[in-house]
């Protein structure tokens, strides 16, 4: 039975983490502790995902269907995989065009300098 999914849309705008984790995952299938060690590297120590957040942002996600565990990938038996769902890379991409919509709305009003190649 496949289970019906809302527009992925209708789930934006994302928060921090549930960002940061779809964007970590859309690369490599990743542990909790590599999702976090990717997204402190990724933003320069700028975004910690603590352990509560983390797991907690992950938990929903899987109900969501955005993230799914992964049987049988990590060296260590007690780490669960995760990787992204195509409902889960839909929704991040939708949110990654609204993104760009609003910063093509503050250059054009010269709140940020041009975009460079």
């Amino acid at each position: 039975m496949t289970i019906a999914r809302p527009r992925p849309e209708s789930l934006l705008p994302l928060t921090h983490a549930v960002c940061h984790i779809l964007l970590s995952l859309a690369d490599a299938d990743r542990h909790g502790y590599g999702i976090a060690k990717e997204v402190a590297v990724r933003t320069n120590g700028g975004v910690r995902l603590g352990p509560g957040t983390l797991y907690g942002t992950l938990s929903r996600m899987v109900e969501a269907g955005l993230v799914e565990e992964v049987d049988g990938r990590s060296r260590d038996s007690r780490r669960r995989m995760y990787r992204e769902t195509r409902f889960g890379r839909d929704v991040v991409r939708a949110e990654a065009r609204r993104l760009a919509g609003l910063v093509g709305i503050a250059r054009a009003k010269a709140l940020l300098g041009p975009e460079r190649s």
